[in-house]
């Protein structure tokens, strides 16, 4: 089929980013390709190390970039495009050739503005669901978890109220997360080294009946506060020397949060252009 295309400018030189149209202004200032990472990556509010984190690189080296002290390799270019969202040409700022109106479409747009009112509305589905599908490919595997406000090692109340301080958040799905129900915030240097202060951890919910092995690292509720501990058969154990063991009594009421996976990786959180795209793709299911 014949073409109706128009020729593709020369890839420009050195060239500066209008924020409101994309386009380059002025010449002389960065490489094209280090100013159209920064563009598209601010444009969808990732941030450097997020970007970095997901093409497998240090977030120094998109500093980098964006700044014009070097150029990402060759190979991994594909990789920026998706996860940016965008084509090499849009990369380059050049013309994509394949934007063009064959003779076929042009055709298809004829024969759809003589359809009646009601085969446009039939064959405008047709294309949603067709669009929905394509656009399911493009969406990241994500998991919901409850994130908890109240940290570990600090002061809960009735463990009854224990699901009324939650509220989800979106990660990246990995062989860890999958197995995770909640996310806990660590306070103090009782398990350090392994955790320290201020980190995330995963935990898996055992609160129906499951069971900790002793050895392992759990969450647990013990009287009014809880703690990240190592379960052991005479009691909670600390990594930190510092502490003591926790003995069990019979006065006490010790309850098992869940299975401490590990910590979690903070690029994992999912970018709000990713969220929005799930969240779209499950209000089509």
């Amino acid at each position: 089929m014949a073409k109706r295309s128009f020729e593709s400018p020369s890839p420009r030189k050195n060239g500066k980013i209008d924020p409101n149209t994309g386009k380059i202004t002025n010449e002389g200032i960065l490489p094209v390709i280090c100013e159209r990472i920064r563009f598209y990556r601010e444009k969808i509010q990732m941030e450097q190390k997020t970007l970095a984190a997901r093409i497998g690189i240090t977030g120094n080296s998109v500093s980098n970039w964006e700044n014009g002290r070097s150029r990402p390799d060759v190979n991994l270019l594909p990789a920026i495009c998706k996860v940016l969202g965008i084509t090499l040409y849009e990369l380059f700022d050049v013309v994509d050739p394949n934007l063009v109106v064959t003779d076929a479409q042009y055709d298809f747009i004829k024969r759809y503005d003589a359809l009646s009112p009601g085969h446009r509305f039939a064959v405008d589905n047709m294309i949603d669901n067709l669009s929905r599908i394509e656009e399911a490919k493009d969406v990241p595997e994500l998991k919901v978890l409850l994130y908890f406000s109240r940290t570990l090692a600090a002061g809960v109340g009735d463990p009854t109220e224990f699901e009324d301080d939650a509220e989800p958040v979106y990660l990246y799905n990995t062989s860890e997360i999958s197995g995770a129900d909640s996310i806990f915030r660590v306070n103090g240097d009782s398990m350090e080294p392994e955790f320290s202060d201020g980190q995330e951890v995963l935990v898996q919910r055992l609160s129906n009946g499951g069971e900790l092995d002793f050895g392992e690292i759990g969450a647990f509720i013990v009287g009014n506060e809880t703690y990240i501990k190592k379960y052991e058969k005479d009691g909670l154990h600390s990594l930190n020397p510092d502490y003591s063991v926790m003995y069990f009594n019979d006065d006490e009421s010790v309850y098992l949060i869940g299975r401490v996976l590990g910590v979690l990786d903070p690029s994992l959180y999912a970018d709000p252009s990713d969220i929005e795209k799930y969240r779209r793709l499950e209000n089509y299911k």
